[in-house]
């Protein structure tokens, strides 16, 4: 190699973000105070619009990733919102004493739901006394035997007079099994047949007319037993009636009055009273069943008792708690069908599965009734008819319940339909930002219910004012978790592990779950070490400890190279191979591995073989950048002539997918390699994409490329020339572990930022790239001249032959 050529290798100053536990004037963090929620103001605007718009449809989408600690500002937002609004109110059903399946919802101000049940028992029990007492009194008594003596005497006279009549007939009635019978008397004794048959022919005549008007009368007095008995119940039913409603009326009075400003209590009410007078005996039953007239076997709660039943209040909402103030603010951690909007419950009797309206449960949104409701997106969508169900109630705005088997006609028992409640309730959804862009592309309803959307950031730029801001929501995390403060230094590490989380020296995390965990590992080595303050060297050990429990892939792929069973070259020079860097991402952890990839050239028809794309490995990102570079070859070389090429690239004991074009320049510059005949350092190793003009592309996961080629050449040996190009546009995602910074700063390791791929040219093969000049051409003995030359031969080879092939064709 003639000179060191390339872009100069990036100090240590440009490796990391510079964080000093200097940056900092505190002694610990526990002296910071967090000054609320950072870098989340569009997200946190768009929820307190949510939790204060009053119009029905502009319920919330929260979007974000995971750990953001996007519900937990959810919830601490709409809670203070919530302070601000009236309590909603209680709901009940009750029995529609008219239409028993379709139970009656009855809207009661907050508080009264539980007292308007309360209220019904002590009715009911009041009731359950002082009907029997009643009927046990001296007036009812006196009145029951007046109706019952008037009935008696009325047909006592009546057979009476039909049984005198009789014996003046010389007639007998006699009463048998049967009933009545009438016979002959002769001399005050019933007359025997022989007897009968003594008498002359007139005598009979005369006594079997006798006997026949006798049982006409008493025919005529017998069938007007029914109609008495008839006027006789009556009575007695207008007795009780009027017991029964004297008794009913003054119970219920008092009820009345206390909740005589609601019409819905008052009418149900009417219909209460009028089924109690109606069936006042149901307090009459003794506990057997049998008739107990005027004396209930006595019981401590007679409300509870089946056949008081119908009377009961469910209460499905109840604003209860002294001094409770503001809307309810509800979670729904499942939210099924039915808990999202209640459910109907059944019990089995006698082999027949049966309901009442005792059995109607609410569900999340009876709850949130008035306040606000706060979704997982995930679990709604996952599970069955729950979206479509949150998407007509909020449509319709009112909760009828229904089940899967009603929906679906799965069975044929008699069922409940309920009243729908009315609903007023703003829904919040949190989920990733995928499920967010699915339902708007895909439901052409989710933009009319969900019209605001509260897009939490991922990360925040560092600001000019400084890390106080930052800092003091890191005191606040450790402060809510229990954990020891921070000291400067130990603080500088967060910040350092915080820009490394987000791959950029200028910006830092604002995944506040990942930070919280980090903070409770520091705070475990902290505290055994026995220290009362998290150190540096605290947070370094959670660091280090992590890396460790994750490394175990890492650790076999870096074995299997230092053992050369994949074979990485980190030294030396070689023709048509070059070190591609990726990275693998398994399990949530990501580290950086070498790969071996090399291109071979040879005339051709302008073909550039993938192998990972022709074995099907290689993805369309992939495939995308190796047509990125043909485009590039195409125009930067040889325009002229037709492109004769045959090339084939591959990674070399690739035995997986390959996806991504952050080896597109890698490829290129193997292909130049092998064009041009110029060998490529082996100590370097490349990572960066290129596109039709050659400048090279920024790239993801930097850090962890740069550290898993750092770690196989420090294992080897370092050599102070071993290094890694990456596109200068990743210069700013730098932030990479001490181990690589202090190499670097020692002169043993070096990080060569490119522009183009001109930069990677030199940098790898130690000569110059070479510009075309005025005429046209690359200048002599560059890296360019040399691979358009190969170029032109080929064209010139390929041309040859084709007129060997015509001479050939014309001689035959």
């Amino acid at each position: 190699m003639a000179k060191t050529l390339g872009p100069e290798p990036l100090p240590a100053a440009k490796l990391s973000a510079q964080v000093k536990a200097e940056d900092f004037t505190f002694t610990t963090s526990a002296e910071l105070r967090e000054s609320g929620w950072i870098g989340q103001d569009r997200a946190l605007g768009a929820i307190r619009m949510a939790a204060e718009m009053r119009h029905g449809d502009f319920n919330a989408f929260v979007l974000g990733n995971p750990g953001s600690g996007r519900r937990r500002m959810t919830r601490a937002i709409l809670s203070e919102a919530a302070m601000n609004r009236p309590r909603p109110a209680d709901w009940v059903y009750v029995n529609n004493f008219g239409a028993p399946h379709k139970p009656v919802a009855i809207k009661l101000p907050a508080g009264m739901g539980t007292a308007f049940r309360k209220a019904m028992e002590d009715l009911i029990d009041e009731l359950a006394n002082d009907i029997p007492a009643l009927f046990d009194s001296e007036d009812y008594q006196t009145r029951r035997r007046g109706i019952e003596q008037s009935y008696s005497e009325e047909h006592e006279a009546e057979m009476s007079k039909v049984f005198e009549q009789a014996r003046a007939r010389d007639v007998a009635i006699l009463r048998t099994p049967m009933g009545f019978t009438v016979v002959g008397t002769r001399d005050g004794e019933v007359m025997t047949p022989e007897k009968r048959r003594s008498l002359s022919d007139d005598e009979q005549a005369a006594i079997d007319a006798a006997v026949d008007e006798t049982e006409q009368e008493l025919a005529a007095a017998l069938k007007a037993v029914p109609g008495r008995e008839k006027q006789h119940r009556r009575e007695v039913e207008d007795l009780n009636y009027a017991m029964a409603t004297g008794g009913v009326d003054v119970a219920i009075r008092t009820l009345r009055e206390a909740f005589s400003g609601i019409r819905a209590v008052q009418d149900y009410l009417d219909a209460v009273r009028g089924d109690l007078i109606e069936n006042a005996e149901i307090f009459l039953v003794r506990e057997d069943g049998a008739e107990a007239g005027p004396f209930p076997v006595a019981t401590t709660r007679h409300y509870a008792k089946p056949r008081f039943q119908r009377y009961t209040v469910n209460v499905i909402v109840a604003q209860d708690g002294d001094g409770a103030t503001g809307a309810p603010v509800i979670e729904e951690e499942l939210p099924t069908l039915a808990n999202l909007i209640g459910r109907i419950e059944f019990a089995s009797e006698m082999g027949a599965l049966v309901t009442n309206f005792t059995m109607i449960k609410p569900g999340a949104l009876h709850r949130a009734n008035g306040g606000f409701l706060i979704l997982d997106a995930r679990q709604v969508l996952s599970e069955p008819l729950a979206w479509d169900a949150l998407k007509r109630c909020l449509r319709t705005r009112e909760i009828a319940i229904y089940s899967p088997a009603e929906r679906f006609s799965l069975i044929s028992t008699v069922s409940l339909a309920p009243d729908p409640v009315p609903l007023d309730l703003r829904v919040i959804m949190v989920g990733e930002r995928i499920f967010y862009y699915l339902l708007a592309a895909l439901d052409p309803d989710f933009t009319q219910l969900f019209k605001l959307e509260a897009d939490f950031n991922d990360h925040i730029a560092v600001s000019a004012d400084g890390p106080a801001a930052y800092a003091a929501m890191i005191a606040g995390i450790a402060r809510d978790g229990g954990l020891r403060p921070l000291d400067p230094p130990a603080m500088a590490w967060v910040f350092h592990e915080s820009h490394r989380m987000t791959d950029d020296a200028g910006r830092l995390s604002l995944g506040l779950d990942h930070l919280s965990d980090l903070l409770r590992e520091a705070d475990f080595w902290a505290g055994a070490e026995g220290r009362d303050v998290i150190g540096a060297g605290a947070v370094e050990k959670a660091v280090s400890e992590r890396e460790f429990r994750a490394g175990r892939l890492r650790e076999l792929g870096a074995d299997a190279i230092l053992r050369e069973t994949l074979m990485i070259d980190t030294d030396g020079a070689r023709v048509g191979q070059i070190n591609a860097l990726s990275v693998l991402e398994i399990g949530g952890t990501r580290f950086g591995r070498p790969s071996r990839l090399t291109a071979r050239t040879r005339l051709g028809t302008g073909k550039v073989v993938d192998i990972e794309r022709e074995t099907e490995l290689g993805g369309p990102i992939h495939s995308k950048g190796m047509l990125i570079l043909q485009g590039y070859l195409a125009a930067a070389y040889a325009t002229d002539a037709p492109m004769s090429l045959w090339a084939s690239l591959v990674f070399e004991q690739s035995y997986g997918g390959v996806d991504g074009d952050s080896a597109s320049a890698a490829e290129l510059l193997a292909l130049i390699s092998s064009l041009s005949d110029t060998p490529i350092d082996q100590s370097l190793a490349i990572t960066g994409s290129v596109n039709q003009f050659g400048d090279i592309q920024a790239i993801g996961g930097v850090n962890e490329k740069i550290e898993g080629f750092f770690d196989i050449c420090a294992a080897r040996g370092l050599t102070g020339r071993q290094g890694v190009l990456i596109p200068a546009a990743n210069v700013k995602h730098l932030s990479l572990r001490l181990r690589v910074i202090e190499a670097v700063e020692a002169g043993q390791f070096r990080i060569l930022p490119m522009r183009s791929i001109a930069d990677g040219i030199e940098a790898l093969t130690g000569f110059v790239a070479g510009e075309r000049g005025e005429d046209g051409v690359y200048p002599e003995g560059s890296v360019n001249r040399r691979t358009e030359d190969r170029l032109r031969a080929f064209a010139e080879k390929r041309k040859a032959f084709g007129r060997l092939g015509k001479e050939a064709k014309a001689d035959v």
